[in-house]
Protein backbone atom coordinates (compact mmCIF):
# COMPACT_ATOMS: atom_id res chain seq x y z
CA UNK A 1 0.00 0.00 0.00
CA UNK A 2 1.57 3.20 -1.05
CA UNK A 3 2.47 6.01 1.90
CA UNK A 4 -0.20 8.20 1.61
CA UNK A 5 -2.89 5.74 2.01
CA UNK A 6 -1.28 4.08 5.02
CA UNK A 7 -1.28 7.35 6.44
CA UNK A 8 -4.85 7.58 5.44
CA UNK A 9 -6.00 4.68 6.48
CA UNK A 10 -4.10 4.74 10.14
CA UNK A 11 -5.98 8.45 10.72
CA UNK A 12 -9.14 7.09 9.83
CA UNK A 13 -8.76 3.92 11.85
CA UNK A 14 -7.87 6.25 14.65
CA UNK A 15 -11.14 8.76 14.41
CA UNK A 16 -13.13 5.45 14.35
CA UNK A 17 -11.30 4.18 18.06
CA UNK A 18 -12.03 7.65 19.35
CA UNK A 19 -15.75 7.65 17.98
CA UNK A 20 -16.17 4.09 19.75
CA UNK A 21 -14.20 4.92 22.94
CA UNK A 22 -16.48 8.38 23.34
CA UNK A 23 -19.87 5.72 22.50
CA UNK A 24 -18.77 3.03 24.77
CA UNK A 25 -18.02 5.64 27.37
CA UNK A 26 -21.29 6.93 27.22
CA UNK A 27 -22.80 3.62 27.51
CA UNK A 28 -20.73 2.70 30.97
CA UNK A 29 -21.66 5.81 32.27
CA UNK A 30 -25.73 4.66 31.47
CA UNK A 31 -25.30 0.85 32.83
CA UNK A 32 -23.12 2.32 35.92
CA UNK A 33 -25.78 4.31 37.13
CA UNK A 34 -27.81 1.35 36.82
CA UNK A 35 -25.57 -1.79 37.88
CA UNK A 36 -24.18 -2.56 41.15
CA UNK A 37 -22.06 0.31 42.41
CA UNK A 38 -19.69 -2.36 43.73
CA UNK A 39 -19.05 -5.90 43.42
CA UNK A 40 -22.18 -7.27 45.20
CA UNK A 41 -23.98 -10.85 45.04
CA UNK A 42 -27.69 -9.37 43.49
CA UNK A 43 -30.45 -12.02 44.28
CA UNK A 44 -33.37 -11.08 42.02
CA UNK A 45 -36.53 -12.90 41.70
CA UNK A 46 -38.32 -12.18 38.36
CA UNK A 47 -41.57 -11.82 40.36
CA UNK A 48 -40.15 -8.71 42.09
CA UNK A 49 -38.93 -6.86 38.52
CA UNK A 50 -41.66 -4.92 36.79
CA UNK A 51 -42.65 -6.05 33.00
CA UNK A 52 -42.06 -2.86 30.92
CA UNK A 53 -44.57 -2.81 28.11
CA UNK A 54 -42.79 -2.05 24.87
CA UNK A 55 -45.41 -2.57 22.53
CA UNK A 56 -48.58 -4.16 22.31
CA UNK A 57 -46.59 -7.62 21.62
CA UNK A 58 -43.51 -6.97 23.44
CA UNK A 59 -42.70 -6.80 27.24
CA UNK A 60 -38.99 -6.84 29.55
CA UNK A 61 -37.71 -7.27 32.33
CA UNK A 62 -33.50 -7.16 33.17
CA UNK A 63 -31.05 -7.19 35.66
CA UNK A 64 -27.93 -5.51 35.09
CA UNK A 65 -24.35 -6.46 36.23
CA UNK A 66 -21.25 -4.63 36.00
CA UNK A 67 -20.17 -6.22 32.80
CA UNK A 68 -23.13 -8.47 31.43
CA UNK A 69 -27.32 -7.98 31.13
CA UNK A 70 -29.67 -10.24 31.45
CA UNK A 71 -32.91 -10.07 30.13
CA UNK A 72 -36.25 -12.03 29.99
CA UNK A 73 -38.23 -10.92 27.01
CA UNK A 74 -41.71 -12.26 26.53
CA UNK A 75 -43.27 -12.08 22.42
CA UNK A 76 -46.63 -12.47 21.32
CA UNK A 77 -46.98 -14.68 18.50
CA UNK A 78 -46.67 -12.13 15.39
CA UNK A 79 -43.89 -9.70 17.17
CA UNK A 80 -41.65 -8.33 15.38
CA UNK A 81 -38.24 -6.97 16.41
CA UNK A 82 -37.03 -4.86 13.21
CA UNK A 83 -33.53 -4.69 12.05
CA UNK A 84 -31.01 -3.31 14.31
CA UNK A 85 -27.57 -4.00 15.25
CA UNK A 86 -25.70 -2.69 18.76
CA UNK A 87 -22.14 -2.91 19.89
CA UNK A 88 -22.93 -5.80 22.67
CA UNK A 89 -22.41 -9.69 22.27
CA UNK A 90 -25.91 -11.26 22.57
CA UNK A 91 -26.80 -14.74 23.44
CA UNK A 92 -30.60 -15.82 23.02
CA UNK A 93 -32.05 -18.78 24.71
CA UNK A 94 -35.69 -19.67 24.03
CA UNK A 95 -37.17 -21.08 26.95
CA UNK A 96 -40.92 -21.44 24.86
CA UNK A 97 -42.30 -21.05 21.85
CA UNK A 98 -39.62 -19.60 18.92
CA UNK A 99 -38.19 -16.85 17.04
CA UNK A 100 -37.70 -16.73 13.72
CA UNK A 101 -34.47 -14.45 13.21
CA UNK A 102 -32.70 -12.83 9.22
CA UNK A 103 -29.26 -12.33 10.36
CA UNK A 104 -26.20 -13.11 8.16
CA UNK A 105 -27.60 -13.50 5.00
CA UNK A 106 -30.08 -16.48 6.14
CA UNK A 107 -33.12 -17.41 8.34
CA UNK A 108 -32.48 -19.32 11.32
CA UNK A 109 -35.35 -20.61 13.56
CA UNK A 110 -34.51 -21.19 17.26
CA UNK A 111 -36.64 -22.85 18.86
CA UNK A 112 -37.41 -24.37 22.65
CA UNK A 113 -34.03 -25.39 24.37
CA UNK A 114 -32.03 -23.83 21.68
CA UNK A 115 -29.31 -21.14 21.58
CA UNK A 116 -28.49 -18.39 19.27
CA UNK A 117 -24.75 -16.26 19.94
CA UNK A 118 -24.69 -13.09 17.94
CA UNK A 119 -21.90 -10.86 17.58
CA UNK A 120 -20.87 -7.26 18.59
CA UNK A 121 -22.92 -4.91 15.11
CA UNK A 122 -24.47 -7.72 13.39
CA UNK A 123 -27.64 -6.75 12.05
CA UNK A 124 -30.61 -8.44 13.10
CA UNK A 125 -34.26 -8.77 12.76
CA UNK A 126 -36.62 -11.43 14.68
CA UNK A 127 -40.33 -12.57 14.81
CA UNK A 128 -41.83 -14.91 17.12
CA UNK A 129 -43.26 -17.53 15.52
CA UNK A 130 -45.80 -18.38 18.63
CA UNK A 131 -46.03 -16.76 22.05
CA UNK A 132 -42.02 -17.02 23.13
CA UNK A 133 -40.31 -16.56 26.02
CA UNK A 134 -36.46 -15.95 25.76
CA UNK A 135 -33.76 -15.12 27.80
CA UNK A 136 -30.99 -12.47 26.67
CA UNK A 137 -27.86 -12.03 27.70
CA UNK A 138 -25.91 -9.22 26.85
CA UNK A 139 -22.39 -7.75 27.14
CA UNK A 140 -21.71 -4.70 28.31
CA UNK A 141 -25.05 -4.29 29.42
CA UNK A 142 -27.88 -2.23 26.83
CA UNK A 143 -27.37 1.09 27.62
CA UNK A 144 -30.08 2.02 25.02
CA UNK A 145 -32.42 -0.79 27.25
CA UNK A 146 -31.70 1.12 30.18
CA UNK A 147 -32.11 4.43 29.24
CA UNK A 148 -35.40 4.02 27.40
CA UNK A 149 -33.41 5.57 24.39
CA UNK A 150 -34.56 2.20 22.31
CA UNK A 151 -37.16 3.62 19.70
CA UNK A 152 -37.05 0.94 17.35
CA UNK A 153 -38.65 -1.96 20.15
CA UNK A 154 -41.50 0.89 21.24
CA UNK A 155 -44.42 1.46 19.33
Amino acid sequence: MPKTKRANAKRASRRTRRKSTKSHARAKRAVDKHAATRLELQYVPWSAIPLEDLNPLLQRQFVVGQEIMLARVLLKKGCIVPLHSHHNEQLTYILEGALKFWIDGREIVVDAGQVLCIPAHMPHKAEALADTVDLDVFTPPRADWINKTDKYLRG
